[in-house]
């Protein structure tokens, strides 16, 4: 099974595919982000959002997405443009007809991390012993949101029985 891990984010979007069996241990395919412009006009950078995803969805064909569920933010402009992400990525994955689960944060880390409240530590942690990956030395990296969009995917084949 292909599972297409997706965290969420106006600015940047990570994502992580994992080939997922019974048999053998969990298998990192292809993982990245879909970055935009941070002043850019926000009916580009959703168009852009949606293109990549798209693209990235028809590239890799999985049998299912898990994608973070948008929680309250303080700040409800911020909720807002990554609602409006949300959105499009939802769209692009309807579009392509991939069948979409969300999790809640607290839900990813208690079942990635151990507790529901564990650290973003806790998780970068976990996907880099599980998976050895790493951003890149002495560069601007967004690996938070690609090892977020890991966990995800995780989180989904750990809850579907499948035991990575």
């Amino acid at each position: 099974m292909l599972i297409f891990g997706i965290d969420p984010g106006t600015a940047t979007t990570g994502y992580g595919v994992l080939r997922i069996s019974k048999k053998e241990k969990p298998v990192l395919l292809d993982f990245g982000w879909i970055k935009t412009e941070k002043n850019g006009e926000p009916g580009k950078r959703l168009d852009q959002i949606y293109q990549e995803m798209s693209a990235l969805l028809q590239k890799h064909s999985p049998d299912v997405i898990a994608i973070e569920r948008l929680f309250f933010y303080s700040n409800a402009k911020t909720v807002m443009a990554v609602g409006q992400a949300c959105g499009v990525i939802l769209l692009s994955a309807a579009r392509a007809k991939i069948p979409i689960f969300e999790y809640a944060p607290g839900q990813v880390k208690l079942v990635v991390g151990g507790n529901g409240r564990a650290d973003k530590k806790v998780i970068k942690k976990t996907i880099r012993e599980l998976f050895n990956v790493r951003s890149p030395n002495k560069k601007k990296t967004h690996f938070d949101d690609v090892a977020d969009a890991i966990a995800v995917a995780l989180c989904h084949a750990r809850l579907i029985s499948i035991k990575p």
